[in-house]
């Protein structure tokens, strides 16, 4: 609560001050009405007594309780933006300084960060907003409570003791609440993620040729029905608790009405003193339902706030040394040495005691099947993770003692898994070094080397032109030009030219860099390839092994095991697996049958 007022200091002063001061207005109001309600009637049946300035003055607090309630509004609008913008500051913030890659692997975690987010949003402003409904209702009860206490002393006791199931049950609802919706997060991502697949331009070819409407539409409706159930639960069990305690407040405020009216028959109480008394009874209740409402309130955006505060608080994924060094310039080399790597304690080991050289100034290829470790060993290198045994070392520096962003801004990647982002073509490029963004001639320099410049420069816009049909503009959503969606081979060549537009970096890492391309391309890319690295230290990972054949080194990875490693002849000679890899893929490109190829050669077939 104390952090969450913090935030809406630091993003609203004014406004949390003017809404202060709404809350005390609020809870003042309702009492001050019913007392001069009261002086009205009272004099009224006295005559002789002067009403004018009473009358007036009521009018008057008439008017502040009609237009408080407008002004709470359109304040506490101001502060929830204000408080929204400082929070999704700070909570992507404390997710942009989780270095690594765990956590976002980690369901939990990623369910805490989704509520997270949808906190972020109005859960402080909501927390904020309680604390003064509930100080708003506490003011009000207690302003009546007294006004009760004067006409009867007994009445504020059978008052409060009506009021501690009430407020009992809210507390127990508001948590049953947040259960409910921490319990449908998976429903809730599962259902979100079917949505997405059924309105996926993407996924769109394959859910019509294979007919998977139907099967995805089925199970979007399944989770649906699941939220639905839970949510219908809850909702039932709700209407019988209010049911309940409605009841309860019903009969107290129907025994003191009795009691009322008895007491004036009888000339006990005044006219006034009635009209004060129902006027406290429904104070008492309205403010009771409003404290009630609002602690609830209160309770479940804590238990929301909590997520955010997980997230902000949540340590780093990477330890990192207090006196962390620069990453130099790479002169000799990067080492693996005896490097185990495993993505849970639970998991199969996916790197076992790597040793490895790469060396600076040279090309050092990595092949091997799928699943043999080659993606994960760039995680590494890229320090997303660590590894679980061993070590990896920079010019003999373990790269756990140098600073991360500075290592990083050392090393350029095309990776496998590229991203699109709905950008413009040239910020697409730009984002791989965000220094040269607004350097067209670099951009298009890389560009002609990945062989994507013609491709953008004959867009509508060209490099302005926007590389999605999600339109981000209103003022030219009609315009055809406005986004254009590029081929998988096109996307494969604007990616290429990010990853190179670090043209200082220290390590090229080139992950499947040609993946989509056709031969023809392919061979273009390369040879452009060739000529960037011409001196670099660069690691180039491929299946096509033919692409890798002139690297200085190859490395093959089997199982997570370096299993052999030499130049292109090299390798050959030695007749192992590169070499039975090799042999695969070049019978495809043979006329003669693989299986004859094999036996010819001696090669048994595996």
């Amino acid at each position: 609560m104390v952090e969450a007022g913090g935030l809406a200091w630091v993003s609203a002063p004014g406004a949390l001050v003017v809404r202060v001061g709404l809350t005390l207005v609020s809870g003042l109001v309702p009492l001050s009405v019913a007392w001069l309600t009261k002086v009205v009637l009272d004099r009224l049946a006295s005559p002789g007594y002067p009403l004018l300035g009473t009358v007036v003055l009521l009018a008057g607090t008439g008017v502040v309780a009609a237009m408080a309630p407008q002004c709470v509004r359109f304040v506490e609008a101001d502060m929830r933006r204000s408080i929204a913008l400082t929070v999704k500051q700070r909570l992507y913030a404390a997710v942009g300084r989780l270095d690594g890659l765990r956590r976002f692997e980690d369901p939990v975690f990623h369910d805490r960060l989704q509520l997270a987010g949808s906190a972020a949003t109005t859960g402080p402003s909501d927390l904020v907003t309680s604390a003064l409904g509930v100080a708003q209702g506490v003011l009000g009860v207690a302003g009546f409570v007294v006004a009760l206490g004067l006409l009867n002393p007994w009445m504020p006791l059978i008052v409060a003791v009506a009021a501690v199931p009430t407020l009992r049950a809210e507390v127990l609802l508001s948590r049953r609440r947040a259960a409910t919706l921490w319990g449908l997060s998976h429903a809730s991502r599962r259902e979100f993620f079917y949505t997405g697949i059924l309105t996926s331009a993407q996924a769109a070819q394959e859910v019509r040729l294979y007919g998977l409407g139907a099967l995805f539409g089925t199970r979007m409706v399944r989770e649906l029905h699941t939220i639905n159930e839970q949510q219908r639960r809850m909702d039932r069990h709700e209407l019988y608790v209010q049911a309940a305690l409605g009841l309860c407040g019903a009969l107290v405020a129907g025994g003191g009405l009795i009691w009322a009216v008895e007491a004036a028959r009888v000339g006990a109480l005044t006219i006034g003193d009635v009209s004060v008394f129902v006027a406290a009874v429904a104070g008492v209740q309205g403010g009771l339902s409003l404290l009630v409402s609002h602690l609830g309130e209160a309770h479940q955006a804590m238990l929301l706030f909590g997520h955010y505060r997980y997230v902000i608080e949540a340590g780093p994924d990477l330890p990192s040394p207090p006196n962390v060094r620069p990453a130099p310039p790479l002169r000799r080399g990067i080492e693996l040495r005896d490097v185990w790597f495993r993505y849970g304690d639970d998991l199969p080991w996916v790197l076992r005691g790597v040793n490895l050289t790469i060396p600076a100034g040279r090309a050092t290829a990595l092949v091997g099947r799928n699943g043999a470790g080659k993606s994960t060993l760039v995680k590494l290198l890229c320090r997303f993770y660590d590894p679980t045994r061993g070590s990896i070392t920079w010019d003999g520096d373990d790269i756990r003692q140098l600073s991360i962003a500075d290592l990083r801004r050392r090393l350029g990647v095309v990776f496998q898994e590229f991203m699109t982002y709905d950008l413009s073509a040239s910020e697409n490029i730009g984002v791989g070094s965000v220094e040269a963004m607004d350097d067209q001639p670099r951009i298009e320099a890389v560009a002609r080397r990945a062989g994507c410049h013609e491709t953008l420069a004959a867009l509508p816009r060209g490099y302005q032109t926007m590389l999605t049909r999600i339109y981000l503009d209103n003022a030219d959503r009609d315009d055809p030009g406005t986004g254009v969606v590029l081929s998988g081979g096109q996307w494969q060549r604007v990616a290429l030219a990010r990853g190179i537009l670090r043209d200082d970096c220290d390590l090229l890492i080139l992950d499947e860099p040609s993946a989509g391309l056709d031969a023809e391309a392919e061979h273009q890319v390369h040879t452009r390839l060739r000529e960037h690295r011409a001196g670099r230290t660069s690691l180039l990972i491929s299946h096509r092994l033919n692409t890798v054949r002139d690297a200085d080194s190859i490395v093959v990875l089997r199982d997570g095991e370096v299993a052999e490693s030499g130049d292109h002849p090299t390798l050959m000679a030695t007749g192992g697996v590169y070499a039975e890899l090799f042999g695969l893929q070049a019978s495809g490109y043979s006329d003669s049958d693989p299986d004859e190829a094999d036996q010819d050669s001696g090669t048994p077939v595996r």
